[in-house]
């Protein structure tokens, strides 16, 4: 079983198998390739819209294309990142090569490298399925007993297993096992229950911590200024909520499933931790309490990340080999967060991003007038762009510029604008292609298209509530007041 767990982490962002694509669908890809290309192109060369740069169309007409390469998927999201960078350079929209890497030196990028490979050290130590099963052992045969504690489980094991794919992968294989020897029916109510959880909600847990993801890492690095204390003190309370949304959802449209009793689990056999155990445990611990306490020291949070990487790999202190890391480690992840943010720097520094929110505004003078109206408008933009991009790294890279442009001329915090469009796109799945996390689970045949697009529905309901009736308020209370303080 743990050859087949340790082939479900690292890749955040993979969406197919690109090796195993028909002639067909590669003639398919290259079309559209080309087409986007040529639409890119056309923009490029298009008469120049009033007040906005020539450098800012032209970054326009390369975020065009990689959102149209993201949104069809056709290509790999991390081959789409470097085509980013060849059309930055080539096309003038940046000064030179070097503009174009400006996310690939960003402190953030190598930020995400430490938390996956922490991630990957405590599955392949075995010490996430120590926690799982801990769980496991305490439902005592009620399904109800069962749900809470995967539920609970969720942001206990983000601080050992930062990554939500990995924790998927992990933890379905163990509530695989538990719901077959506990009776469940096969795909019955609970089953899916339990698994649109693991899908849908899990990956909220993560993004309560800065550590928790590319979510976290890449709003936090555009929005910027936001510690590790920081973020856990404006996050804990919106993504609380909706953890309990979602997971009260779930139980409402699965309700039969927690009527029936299962077979009491017996009790596992209880062994000492190994080595391997002990050293992740103190490695993660240790980078955990660097995170928490940077309000006192100042560091970089990429410092302990790499700190905490650097350890995981040293011959007789880590647990991981540098095969094992080559292995395990998903280096699209980095590539895209990478390229994500040299295209966020663009638009931004282009002013592209400042023209299009100007734009918007000037579009709906209605919605502009408000501080509240404006989140509204940004909930609903948000959640149409999500709808059409998969990739999470490449809406937020795109959205959340735009959100902060819209802020500031709006004179709406920007900050508030940022994290509210990233609630918005980060609560919500409405395909399995949006998630390596629900691929996970809809691959092993667990849960339709429909059931994880219901879901994705109802969620987008929520994501606007929590962030208008409690997040605004909460922030404000915390000191995100929702109007900006220049306004």
């Amino acid at each position: 079983m743990r050859e087949r767990e340790q082939t479900q982490k690292g890749e955040e962002h993979t969406t197919r198998d690109y090796g195993s694509i028909t002639p067909q669908q590669e003639w398919q890809a290259l079309l559209i390739t080309v087409v986007l290309g040529g639409l890119s192109m056309a923009l490029m060369i298009a008469p120049l819209p009033a007040g906005l740069s020539p450098e800012g169309q032209r970054v326009l007409a390369v975020a065009v294309l990689a959102i149209g390469l993201w949104c069809t998927d056709v290509i790999p999201a991390a081959v789409t990142g470097l085509l980013v960078v060849i059309a930055l350079t080539l096309s003038g929209g940046v000064t030179g090569l070097g503009e174009a890497l400006v996310g690939f030196a960003e402190p953030v990028a190598y930020f995400l490298i430490g938390v996956l490979t922490l991630g990957l050290a405590v599955s392949h130590s075995g010490l996430a399925e120590r926690v799982a099963l801990f769980f496991l052992r305490k439902c005592q045969g009620s399904s109800r007993a069962l749900y809470l504690h995967l539920l609970l489980s969720f942001p206990l094991l983000t601080l050992l297993l930062p990554s939500a794919t990995t924790r998927t992968g992990i933890l379905v294989h163990v509530y695989e096992q538990a719901l077959e020897m506990g009776g469940a029916p096969p795909g019955g109510p609970l089953v899916k229950a339990v698994m649109l959880a693991l899908s849908s909600i899990n990956r909220l847990a993560s993004t309560i911590l800065l550590t928790g993801g590319i979510t976290p890492v890449l709003a936090a690095s555009l929005i910027g200024g936001i510690s590790w204390s920081r973020w856990l003190a404006l996050m804990i309370v919106p993504y609380g909520a909706l953890l309990a949304v979602g997971a009260l959802l779930i139980a409402g449209v699965y309700r039969t499933g927690f009527r029936t009793a299962l077979t009491c689990l017996p009790a596992a056999e209880t062994r000492p931790f190994s080595g391997k155990e002990i050293r992740t445990l103190a490695i993660t611990l240790g980078a955990s309490l660097l995170w928490l306490t940077d309000a006192w020291h100042h560091w970089n949070p990429a410092l302990p990340a790499v700190l905490a990487w650097t350890l995981l790999l040293l011959p007789g202190i880590g647990v991981l080999t540098w095969k094992d890391f080559e292995k395990g480690f998903g280096w699209s992840n980095f590539f895209v967060m990478a390229s994500s943010l040299s295209l966020a720097r663009a638009l931004m520094s282009s002013g592209a991003s400042v023209w299009i929110a100007e734009a918007t505004v000037r579009s709906l003078p209605f919605f502009s007038r408000e501080p509240f109206l404006v989140v509204v408008m940004l909930l609903v933009i948000a959640a149409l762009i999500r709808l059409l991009i998969p990739n999470i790294a490449g809406f937020l890279a795109t959205t959340i510029p735009i959100a902060m442009s819209i802020g500031t001329a709006t004179g709406v915090n920007p900050a508030v604008c940022g994290l509210a469009v990233m609630i918005a796109g980060d609560a919500v799945l409405y395909y399995p292609a949006q998630s390596a996390s629900s691929l996970v689970i809809a691959e092993r045949g667990h849960l339709t298209t429909g059931e994880i697009f219901r879901l994705g529905l109802w969620m987008t309901l929520a994501a606007g509530l929590v962030v208008l009736f409690v997040a605004l308020p909460y922030w404000s209370a915390v000191g995100e007041a929702l109007r900006s303080v220049r306004g």
